[in-house]
This record gives structure tokens, sequence and C-alpha cells, in this order.
């Protein structure tokens, strides 16, 4: 298997300032689990992008893959309440 790329947007650094700091190491240690496998079964597809989301704890990750230049863009990172389920 290759080996992808994380690339966090810009806005996700002001998503994680609004984080408590115990729950900012849970969801950057599931982050970098998708370096593994980004369509894990725990992920999810956004109906109408291609974008998936990935839940932890009450927060969710909301990413791209970028499978021609194995990138994993982290798009937004934010409490369930806020982030779109569709």
């Amino acid at each position: 298997m290759e080996n992808y790329k994380l690339v966090f947007k810009r806005s996700v650094a002001k998503d994680l300032r609004k984080v408590p700091n115990k729950d900012v190491k849970k969801i950057l240690s599931t982050i970098e689990s998708l370096l593994d496998d980004p369509r894990a079964e725990a992920c999810i597809k956004l109906s109408g992008q291609e974008r998936y989301r990935i839940r932890q704890g009450v927060y969710r990750i909301v990413y791209e893959i970028q499978d021609k230049e194995l990138i994993i863009l982290v798009v937004k990172v934010a409490h369930r309440s806020v982030v779109s389920k569709k």
C-alpha cells in the first residue's frame, strides 16, 4: 500500500483552538490513523461531495482523499452539532 501524506487546511488550526486540549490529542491520533486506511469502516462518505467524515467522540473530522497525489486533506474539525451529517 502506498504512503499517504496528511495536509491540513489553514482553518483546521483555528477549529482545533476551540477544542479542549484532552480532545485535541485524541482527534490528532484519529487523523494519523487515516494514513493507514483512509477509507476505514468508521468513515462515512458525504453525499454530493468527494469528502468523508469520521467520528472522534463528539467531534467530526471532515477530509478529502486525493488518490492520484496520495494526499489526505483535512478540511474541518468541529463538534458534531456543527458538521453536516449528509
